[in-house]
């Protein structure tokens, strides 16, 4: 299988550069073709603007998702994007690796995310019509394709439970496993997490690889999380509202998973971090 590795940290000698380093070789070792887009390395142009195109602006003023679907339809994108979109192809299975700064993505990753998911490329895609809005939330060009992230996050794993100051790990999580991930279509795996990242040691470094190790080796078994598909029945469509009778009562992002248990099913997360590995 091929397996692209989308990895967003500027210190090599980070925890996650130790993780990314050995992600890349258990793959490898297991017969797998594995890219890796090292982000701070490639010096990727984060910010998304008229450059994006060979043409630059198509009308009197720069409008992003005109003028990027027009690159793309004309083969005319700025030749890193189409680079990024080639590996997106030639994928199996898409890993983003980052640590959680502000309770999201770092901004060149986000960056990465905005540029390359071109209009007609990752939306914009499908019939639109008042029983199918479009190819998305698990239809979509990169379905049939598996993603998961890794993450670090400096605080305390009950600080991202249920009941935690930060909110639950999942919900801080959705934007980027249901948008970033399912939108475009992919069959997005539970998430492996890593707490405390500033005060761990080097056996509990070895335990989160080990960990890790095993999640890499199910890449292709674990169940996927059981978001429920936009256009499959259980949506009101054109208003994208889950019908009233499925969970019936509730609201929040909990309701567009069909089985809650399901989605925390094999999501063990580990607070491990090297002490000497400064750098989350």
């Amino acid at each position: 299988m091929n397996v692209l590795i989308v990895y967003a940290h500027p210190e090599p000698r980070s925890l996650n550069g130790a993780l990314k380093d050995f992600a890349v070789k258990r793959l490898q070792a297991a017969g797998h073709a594995v890219q890796v887009s090292d982000l701070y390395a490639m010096q990727w142009k984060a910010v998304l603007d008229e450059n994006d195109s060979q043409d630059g602006r198509t009308g009197e003023r720069f409008e992003p998702s005109r003028d990027s679907k027009r690159a793309f339809e004309l083969g005319r994108q700025s030749e890193d994007i189409a680079r990024e979109q080639d590996k997106l192809r030639w994928a199996d299975a898409v890993i983003l690796q980052f640590p959680l700064w502000w309770f999201s993505l770092p901004a060149i990753l986000k960056g990465w995310v905005e540029r390359v998911y071109a209009y007609g490329f990752a939306y914009g895609v499908g019939e639109h019509s008042d029983r199918h809005w479009g190819d998305r939330y698990g239809e979509g060009t990169l379905a049939g394709k598996r993603a998961m992230l890794i993450v670090t996050a400096g605080g305390w794993e009950s600080h991202y439970s249920p009941r935690g100051i930060n909110g639950p790990i999942n919900d801080i999580l959705f934007p980027i496993q249901h948008g970033i991930l399912y939108y475009p279509g992919f069959d997005v795996l539970p998430p492996y997490v890593i707490y405390r990242t500033g005060k761990m040691d080097e056996a509990r470094f070895e335990q989160a690889r080990d960990e890790l190790g095993r999640r890499l080796d199910n890449l292709w078994n674990t169940t996927p999380i059981p978001f429920r598909k936009q256009n499959a029945g259980d949506y009101d469509i054109p208003a994208l509202t889950l019908r009233p009778e499925l969970a019936a009562g509730q609201s929040g992002l909990a309701i567009h998973v069909t089985e809650s248990s399901a989605r925390n099913e094999g999501t063990k997360q580990v607070n491990v971090v090297p002490e000497k590995l400064v750098f989350a």
